[in-house]
């Protein structure tokens, strides 16, 4: 019998403002990071980003350009990350994000300490319409977070 095989599906939401300065979240576990999560049964992806950007971040925005598709072969995880506009609301936090802001462009990549979460900004930065690929391996080694990345494809 073959096995199913259950993979996680989320997204992540590369957020700009009308100043330009794009959004970010303090995550407890991860430090800052762009908003997202898990994609719920039913939830289409755009669905699912425009709810967890309001749930974390309480920001209404609207979905632009996938910007990258990231397989992290360690946990299954599929993660597409997509750019988007702030529309209204008022910036709060949750249990999923300890603090919550906007920042310049040439802020963000400094306040990354995440290894893959900073490749996944750093392709969010440099978007040119291409939609990169990329698969991963994450091990823990001594309180420390490793990637290997395997393959970087331009779709």
């Amino acid at each position: 019998m073959l096995e199913v095989p259950k993979h996680i599906v989320a997204v992540t939401g590369f957020i700009s403002n009308s100043a330009e300065k794009v959004l970010l979240k303090l995550d407890p576990n991860r430090g800052w990071e762009l908003p997202g999560g898990k994609i719920e049964l039913g939830e289409d992806l755009i669905e699912g980003l425009i709810r967890e950007v309001k749930e974390e971040t309480g920001a209404e925005i609207s979905v632009g350009r996938l910007v990258g598709v990231y397989s992290n072969l360690s946990t299954n995880s599929v993660i597409f990350s997509f750019t988007g506009n702030f529309l209204s609301g008022s910036l709060k936090t949750c249990s999923e994000s300890l603090e919550v802001n906007w920042f310049t462009r040439n802020e963000v990549l400094g306040l990354i300490t995440h290894p893959v979460i900073k490749v996944r900004i750093s392709d969010a930065l440099n978007f040119s319409e291409e939609v990169v690929y990329r698969s991963y391996h994450t091990t823990t080694h001594r309180n420390s977070l490793e990637s290997e990345f395997y393959r970087h494809f331009i779709l």
